[in-house]
């Protein structure tokens, strides 16, 4: 090999000489061409602008700032870092392919959830399942409109239960294509839970509703607290097995923080573990974030269809609250009692953006009558949320699948 060889080869291996592909002369269409001479850098850039997002904006930092760092090292070219035998490809197959990681977290949710509100007011569950809504309504928009298959439509469908692990899980079991745009689609929106909800909420409900101040929940002894979690994980192996992993994870964490036996444990998964996973999570998530995965027409739709499942699950609940008051003042007016009515805001929060969604309604609230405070009562429908994701989570792999 001469001298000229050997600066070309040098040079052949540079990321200058391999940022720009060569035009593929089976690519007729121009634009999909220019995607894929210059999807490198278009990545690039649009990963430095999730970077933005998640250090200025502070999106969803924890999660959105390793899953742009690990898209960007996805899209250097030549190093291979997110291929089968690369860094993030190695991540990946442990800790996603196997599903090991999503579960983890939801331990960590777990065991940092109190479930009090819920107990202390079980008609909640019922916004928390109403709000499942936008799941099954995205997963029919992308089925019967945009063409997705089954599986590719339950993995978008998710994105409406805000809920980011269950999303991850969920698409690995059954469209791992679609893992990058539906990771960034349901972080982002989870991220964007105080901007897309108000104006929902606002929407369908009157100023009166808005005004309905609730009691003071009732104390929940710690007895209740340690027999809740084993009470629901035993609905769940009786009635949905396949819920079980994730179910199973999160009850798990929760019996470790209520029953105080297992401070260690418990403090172990609120802090270090969660924190471990969540860096390794959205580093091989990003590694999905390659051009010829990402920069297709496909994720597009998913964005859309991401936005109508949120806002989907947010009405659901939201309008589930006025039926219950329908169904309340239709009881009282029977019998004569005077069964106190659910504000509707608190609906909004039966997605699984805890405690986001709880605290935009308690805003909301408090910005109609500053002495309504409903943080509390929407921490309810708000666990029960994350609940109502795993469920349905399972019931969209055992038909999905």
């Amino acid at each position: 090999m001469n001298l000229v060889e050997s600066l070309e080869k040098l040079w052949n291996s540079t990321g200058i000489a391999n940022f720009v592909l060569p035009a593929d002369p089976n690519i007729t269409s121009g634009f999909e061409q220019f995607l894929h001479q210059f999807g490198s850098p278009i990545m690039l850039l649009l990963c430095l602008f999730l970077l933005w997002l998640g250090i200025k904006k502070q999106y969803e930092p924890l999660l959105l700032v390793p899953i742009a760092f690990g898209g960007f090292l996805s899209n250097i070219p030549v190093a291979d870092i997110a291929g089968p035998h690369g860094f993030l490809g190695i991540i990946y197959e442990a800790g996603i392919h196997q599903g090991l990681f999503p579960l983890i977290i939801f331990m960590g949710v777990g065991a940092m959830t109190d479930f009090g509100p819920l107990i202390a007011n079980p008609k909640t569950a019922l916004l928390g399942g109403a709000a499942q809504f936008g799941i099954f309504g995205a997963l029919l928009l992308a089925l019967c409109v945009f063409g997705f298959t089954l599986p590719q439509s339950g993995a978008i469908g998710i994105i409406g239960g805000a809920d980011g692990p269950t999303s991850i899980y969920v698409t690995t079991k059954l469209a791992p294509e679609l893992l990058g745009a539906i990771a960034v689609a349901a972080y982002s929106y989870m991220a964007l839970v105080p901007v897309i909800q108000p104006p929902i909420m606002r929407a369908l409900t009157t100023k009166e509703e808005r005004q309905i101040q609730m009691e003071q929940l009732r104390v929940v002894t710690k007895r209740e607290k340690i027999v809740f979690p084993l009470v629901v994980l035993s609905l769940c192996v009786i009635l949905l097995p396949d819920a079980c992993p994730l179910i199973g994870a999160l009850t798990f964490g929760n019996l470790c923080k209520e029953c105080g036996v297992v401070e260690r444990l418990s403090d172990t998964m609120q802090n270090a573990l969660i924190n471990i996973v969540t860096i390794f999570l959205g580093l091989s998530v990003g590694s999905k974030l390659s051009a010829e995965q990402f920069l297709t027409t496909q994720t597009l739709f998913i964005l859309v269809l991401g936005i109508v499942a949120f806002s989907l699950a947010t009405a659901g609940g939201v309008l589930f609250a006025k039926l219950m008051n329908f169904c309340i003042k239709l009881s009282n007016k029977l019998t004569g009692k005077s069964t106190p009515l659910i504000n509707p805001l608190i609906g909004s929060a039966g997605v699984s953006a805890v405690p986001m969604a709880a605290r935009v309604s308690n805003k909301v609230g408090l910005e109609e009558n500053p002495q309504n405070f409903l943080l509390m009562h929407a921490m309810g429908p708000n666990v029960a949320g994350v609940i109502g994701s795993g469920v349905a989570a399972g019931i969209l792999l055992a038909l999905c699948a």
